[in-house]
């Protein structure tokens, strides 16, 4: 039986095996998803459990759960060694287990390179994950519980990964926090519309979030950081320090014996097939893709989504003796969370609106990129009725 492997399980590599299972096959293949976590996780969701907005269970289920009745086998495992001649992947899933393949999906997402500046790894915290949120959590917790009248967090990086927690940081500790986001240039989002970044710098100001623009951070110790400002530098007392700058991959994946772009990336063809290895393709963060249009396509959840449903025809169509279809990005524009039951959103980067519309139309844009339709309706029906139950506790009490 031809057997197809896809390493990773977010929207690239999770989207990939769906649209697989969906494809119609003379003979339906093997597709064995293969992630170092049992759920799979929807990231611009993840900042919606700092403020209790949500709840893991919608951002997070299982692999098991949406895998249920596709056919599709689910191995949870760590990837230590790929070997492209031979065809085999090495996974540790608690002991040495080899799998053979016949294609090879490359979707194992970025991490976040804590080894920037002395101490960011022994003392701040990188936001891409579940793990990393339970760490903010607790700390904010005990931070919470304490008699300390402020709350000092600092925020590196002005991205929207940064502005999205900066927000929610602010929202939940209200009065008591004291956030600071910092970024190296001279302005916030700086791959953003003028018009969600005019609206984005409104909403910090509104949350009383200090923005230090054209600064670094040189230092993270326990309890301080230092800064280095255009005209000097200081340090500065500190109880959390976050870190959203960059993006890195794997020691695994950087010494592939393959052609790779910037910050280790993958260089694929406009099929997204690996160059010089028709039989593997890469999508998502790792892979340094060039579209129809001959544009680099950015590292987004919107691009893993739109590359999973070509990764899978492609696939298909490579085993089948059909064409394949070269990669034809559609920006459909960007939302960014700004604090609780706000939002801004730019629709195809031509207009722009914000406040609680925006957060709406943001919920049910995700909610219909959710992976798949028993989960929509799991989560849609939750949001409808949970005003209503909350509203029946108000009245009782």
């Amino acid at each position: 039986m031809t057997r197809i492997c896809i390493l990773g399980g977010g929207f690239g590599g999770l989207y990939t095996a769906l649209n697989l299972s969906r494809l119609p096959w003379a003979v339906m293949p093997e597709i064995i998803l293969i992630d170092k976590s049992d759920r799979f996780l929807f990231t611009p969701f993840l900042y919606e459990l700092v403020t209790g907005e949500m709840q893991e269970w919608e951002i997070a289920p299982t692999f098991a759960e949406l895998l249920a009745d596709t056919g599709i086998q689910f191995v949870q495992g760590l990837v230590t060694n790929i070997d492209l001649v031979t065809k085999q992947v090495e996974i540790n899933i608690g002991q040495r287990s080899i799998l053979t393949y016949d294609r090879l999906v490359l979707a194992i997402g970025g991490e976040t390179p804590m080894n920037l500046v002395a101490g960011a790894e022994e003392y701040a915290i990188p936001f891409r994950n579940l793990n990393d949120f339970y760490r903010l959590n607790s700390k904010l917790e005990l931070l919470e519980a304490s008699n300390r009248d402020k709350i000092r967090v600092c925020i590196a990086g002005g991205g929207s990964s940064g502005v999205e927690l900066a927000c929610k940081i602010a929202d939940r500790l209200k009065d008591r926090g004291r956030v600071r986001l910092v970024d190296r240039n001279n302005k916030i989002l700086s791959n953003s519309t003028d018009a969600n970044r005019k609206i984005a710098e409104l909403a910090l100001s509104q949350r009383g979030v200090w923005t230090d623009l054209n600064t670094r951070v040189l230092q993270v110790n326990d309890g301080e950081v230092t800064l280095d400002y255009s005209d000097g530098s200081d340090t500065l007392p500190v109880d959390i320090v976050m870190w959203t700058v960059g993006s890195t991959f794997s020691k695994m994946l950087q010494n592939l014996p393959l052609e790779h772009g910037r910050q280790g990336t993958i260089t694929t063809e406009t099929t997204l097939q690996v160059k010089d290895y028709p039989d593997v393709f890469a999508i998502g963060d790792l892979a340094s893709c060039f579209d129809s249009n001959s544009s680099l396509v950015p590292a987004t959840a919107q691009v893993a989504f739109q590359q999973s449903q070509y990764c899978a025809w492609n696939i298909w169509a490579s085993l089948n003796q059909k064409a394949l279809v070269p990669f034809s990005y559609i920006p459909l524009g960007e939302f960014i969370s700004l604090g609780i039951d706000g939002a801004t959103a730019s629709i195809f980067g031509k207009f722009s609106i914000d406040g609680l519309p925006a957060h709406v139309m943001r919920r049910l844009a995700y909610l219909l990129r959710m992976p798949t339709l028993q989960h929509q309706w799991k989560i849609g029906s939750h949001w409808l009725t949970k005003p209503l139950i909350e509203m029946f506790r108000k009245s009782v009490n």
